[in-house]
């Protein structure tokens, strides 16, 4: 501070006012000091620029599995919000565990302006408590007196249960996800009452995990419901069923219909390519992003009117034998 004082011919103060609060100062000496400043290689410390303004500049982003490519989009639709106000944002996982997410969350408060929680397992009082702390917002479920941002799920499935009931499906297994998952219950919600609606019937499948091992584990499960389509609650678990299946000599989708959820990376890898309901993640992160600044900026919250899902058909599914 005091090195670019020197170097712009200013007061250290101003040079303190300059780089925290830059209107406060004119045009012309804002310019000299942040010439300065770069010229000295200069990087603000947030913990620093916390102390007289109360702000950090840095957001939180807690999320379920660093290692599922779904949230590859929620980072990257955050993180690109974010970085258009000049914030940081830190990115932490709890490994499907409420109780370590509920740690990291009390952990990263202190060091950061707001957060938000991306598929969170917490109760509903422990997302309440942290929202009083600082600004929250959680994606993929809904919390009362917590902003949500939750994608409409009702278009995608509504196409992909009308496409199946058009091939000659009418019996479907649906795999679900983990128990506390707020998103795996709304879509089993959503899917077993649209299917009800086409006298479609339907069973729940449970699994442990939304990965491709609970997805192998499933499999005998799935097998046992009769089901001729199945919808999994993502595509991790879907592609977990396939390659299990496949290695026990089941042909699909000829001998079974595959739909999976979320339209991942990589989905369009498998053989046969994986039919899935996209989500639209990265629009789910911008808007998360945007919600906090509105309360940090004391604005309106956002208007959210584009978080509709879609049917994006592939390989895996095929007519009843």
């Amino acid at each position: 501070m005091y090195d670019i004082a020197q170097l712009a011919g200013v007061n250290p103060s101003t040079v303190s006012r300059a780089l925290s609060r830059p209107g406060r100062i004119n045009e012309k000496t804002a310019q000299k000091i942040h010439d300065a400043a770069r010229q000295l290689n200069y990087v603000a410390n947030p913990a620093a620029r916390a102390l007289p303004t109360g702000r950090t500049g840095t957001l939180g982003l807690i999320v379920a599995d660093i290692t599922n490519p779904m949230f590859f989009d929620v980072v990257r639709g955050a993180e690109r919000e974010a970085a258009e106000r000049n914030y940081t944002l830190v990115l932490a996982e709890f490994k499907e565990s409420a109780e370590m997410e509920l740690l990291t969350a009390r952990r990263l408060m202190p060091s950061v302006d707001g957060l938000i929680l991306a598929t969170s397992r917490l109760l509903p009082d422990d997302v309440r408590a942290l929202g009083q702390e600082k600004p929250v917002v959680v994606i993929n479920r809904q919390v009362d007196d917590v902003d949500s941002i939750v994608a409409d799920v009702d278009p995608g499935l509504t196409e992909a249960i009308d496409h199946l009931v058009g091939l000659g499906h009418r019996r479907l297994a649906f795999v679900s996800g983990p128990g506390r998952s707020w998103m795996s219950r709304h879509r089993w919600n959503r899917t077993r009452e649209l299917c009800a609606e086409r006298g479609i019937e339907t069973a729940r499948v449970p699994s442990t995990q939304p990965d491709m091992a609970a997805g192998r584990a499933a499999a005998t499960a799935v097998l046992e419901t009769g089901a001729t389509a199945v919808l999994a609650y993502n595509d991790l678990l879907a592609i977990g069923i396939m390659l299990e299946l496949r290695s026990r000599g089941v042909e699909m989708p000829a001998q079974l219909s595959l739909i999976g959820f979320d339209d991942i990376f990589g989905s369009d890898f498998t053989t046969p390519a994986l039919t899935s309901i996209r989500s639209p993640h990265i629009a789910s992160g911008s808007y998360a992003v945007q919600t906090l600044f509105a309360h940090l900026g004391g604005t309106d919250v956002p208007v959210i009117t584009d978080l509709a899902t879609t049917l994006i058909m592939r390989e895996s599914t095929a007519p009843p034998r």
